[in-house]
């Protein structure tokens, strides 16, 4: 399911416009967004935990030519599923 999809599927359950659904998403999207660059937790209790992870600098292998090469240390998202979303796809 794309983005558009989504949309359409939330203006369905809700009885939005499809533009009053696009722009709740969006607003959704952005809002985790900023929370995760200030590097706070976006939690729903049951569904997930938004959060950022620091992963530190370490020694990978180029696979084309067998070289070392340092890969430098980066924050990336993280998403955790809680209980209820694991129970029902289970």
């Amino acid at each position: 399911m794309g983005k558009s999809e989504f949309i359409s599927a939330i203006a369905e359950k809700t009885n939005m416009s499809k533009t009053q659904a696009a722009a709740a998403v969006d607003a959704f999207l952005e809002t985790v967004t900023e929370m995760l660059k200030r590097g706070e937790e976006v939690q729903f209790t049951g569904f997930g935990k938004f959060s950022v992870k620091d992963r530190p600098a370490r020694t990978g292998i180029n696979p084309q030519t067998k070289e070392k090469i340092q890969i430098a240390a980066s924050r990336v998202p993280k998403f955790s599923a809680g209980s209820q979303l694991k129970e029902a796809v289970k």
